[in-house]
């Protein structure tokens, strides 16, 4: 019976955790099926479709630019020698921790009209007008496809380069000994069996593209994502904004259905143990300096590029960018961060323990119901947290009123709706490294501890958390970190009068005087790089 019980108190707050963290997402369903709006209507007739129409061009241009870079970026870490590649290895995967909207202003700022490029340019050509020269204009969608893809490659760099690791020496070679050059292996061998490594990278970069705001935003590019905040803060109809939200998940669901239903067919078997250290192909003289230049220029434009042009902005305006306003930001991003990574990481323990202590299939459910949040823009989450949490203000304020109450916005108009709304969005992260942790301890040491008479908390507290420091140190440092550089939720969230590092910053690049926040923005990269370093780590362990 103490089983029993201890198993249905577990069961009962797993469930209450996916049924809460999934319902903003229910309310948005439903807000979304509710009556004809006349803002809705108005944009259906007028500009929804071109706002579709470029989301999909985004998607697929960030996609097909991602693949370009981070494809033969894989091939070239994980099976070639050449010079500087375990230093590439690791290097490659920074642009991640740029957000997309600084190196957008960046290169905006170096490319535009007034900046260094064009009036060197004047300047060697003698050109007194902008009719004298063509030069591009890097504020339009092809644009802001190369600054997103510039900062996403990595996802897909990074997973593709595992799979590669972990595919089959053996089968490279033998298409080696059947005549086929390295391109022809590579199309024909390492594609294939990486098909769905790269499905999944390519589905965390479009989620990642179709979300982002800023960039789009700042290069006056309407997509969903923009419709969503314009209708909210310029409409101010919840439901509008709600029924462009569901297009937006209609559109990355069916993206996911489809691919996963043109390869039904298909199945990859491999045996392989261990990651792969050694290379099959050493590159030299004009291959290998290829190979080094594209690296090289890739990390430079990616990321040391930004990054040095914040450098000189931070010295040369340090008076401006260093003060008081600068801390406080810092201060009010760090506490909720740290909330926020306190939370997931216990909820997620309580989830994936469950899953762990049950026998039947279903213990999986609340997990994956709790998880479905990080698939939300964070334009789109805003809505949906803001649904429930009005809700809950309103009848409260109603139901206290007789009494000579009125706490106001107690839910919606505080921090807690930025928390929520970040609990909400990240949680999937806090679980999958936790879920991951547990699969690496042996179920021999649950009976064990069942043996000597320990209770199912007394197991979790005494032996699985010790064990699952580091998975749960790493999960806690990849939530901080996309609270850190979380900006539409925050835009849309935040109280009178707050901000964070990343509003902060996203001001003054919305005023074009990103110098004047670029100590902010360089503390958002500094952060961004530290999970970065422990994934580098972590695989060289591996290794």
């Amino acid at each position: 019976m103490r089983f029993k019980f201890s198993l249905s108190r577990w069961q009962f707050f797993a469930w209450v955790i996916g049924i809460v963290l999934i319902t903003p997402l229910c309310f948005l369903l439903f807000e979304s099926l509710q009556g004809d709006s006349e803002v809705f209507s108005h944009l259906w007739d007028t500009v929804l479709w071109d706002y579709t129409r470029n989301t999909l061009l985004l998607i697929l241009g960030v996609g097909a630019v991602s693949c370009l870079i981070a494809l033969p970026l894989g091939w070239l870490t994980a099976y070639c020698d050449f010079p500087g590649r375990r230093q590439f290895e690791w290097a490659l995967m920074l642009p991640l921790a740029m957000p997309t909207y600084i190196i957008a202003y960046v290169y905006t700022d170096l490319f535009d009209y007034a900046g260094p490029v064009q009036i060197t340019l004047r300047n060697w050509f003698d050109w007194q007008s902008p009719s004298d020269y063509w030069f591009f204009d890097i504020r339009t969608l092809p644009g802001a496809i190369m600054m997103i893809a510039l900062v996403l490659y990595p996802y897909l760099y990074l997973i593709f380069k595992t799979a590669l690791r972990e595919q089959s020496f053996k089968l490279v070679q033998a298409s080696q000994l059947m005549g086929l050059s390295p391109r022809q292996s590579f199309y024909k061998v390492s594609l294939p069996l990486a098909r769905g490594a790269i499905v999944a990278g390519l589905a965390l970069i479009s989620m990642e593209a179709m979300a982002d705001f800023a960039t789009v935003n700042y290069f006056a590019v309407s997509t969903l994502t923009t419709a969503v905040y314009d209708t909210w803060l310029g409409y101010y109809s919840l439901t509008a904004a709600a029924k462009i939200s569901a297009i937006m998940l209609l559109i990355l669901f069916l993206a996911l259905a489809m691919e996963r239903y043109s390869r039904r067919n298909q199945a990859v078997f491999e045996r392989q143990s261990g990651v792969n250290s050694e290379t099959l192909y050493n590159l030299t003289g004009k291959s290998a300096w290829l190979a080094t230049g594209f690296c090289c220029a890739v990390l430079f434009f990616a990321f040391a590029l930004p990054v040095a042009v914040l450098i000189g902005y931070a010295i040369s305006y340090a008076d401006q960018a260093w003060n008081s306003a600068f801390f406080l930001y810092a201060w009010q991003s760090f506490k909720i961060a740290m909330i926020v990574s306190a939370i997931t990481i216990v909820l997620s323990l309580f989830v994936v323990f469950y899953q762990r202590i049950a026998k039947q299939a279903y213990p999986l459910i609340p997990g994956r119901l709790a998880s479905t949040g990080y698939a939300l823009p964070g334009t789109v989450l805003a809505i949906a947290v803001l649904l429930p949490l009005s809700l809950f203000d309103d009848k409260l304020n109603i139901w206290l009123e007789p009494m000579g109450f009125s706490p106001g916005l107690l839910l919606s108009g505080t921090l807690f709706a930025i928390i929520f709304a970040y609990v909400v969005r990240f949680y999937a992260i806090a679980h999958g490294a936790v879920e991951a942790s547990f699969m690496r301890i042996s179920p021999s040491l649950d009976m064990a501890s069942q043996s000597m008479g320990k209770s199912q908390g007394q197991t979790l507290r005494k032996v699985h958390i010790p064990l699952l420091r580091r998975g749960i140190l790493t999960a806690a440092l990849l939530v901080f970190i996309e609270c850190m550089k979380e900006l539409p939720a925050a835009l849309l969230l935040r109280p009178f009068n707050f901000e964070t590092l990343a509003t902060h910053v996203f001001q003054y690049v919305s005023d074009e005087q990103l110098e004047l926040a670029s100590i902010s923005a360089l503390a958002i990269v500094v952060v961004g790089l530290v999970p970065l370093y422990f994934v580098n780590r972590s695989m060289e362990q591996r290794s």
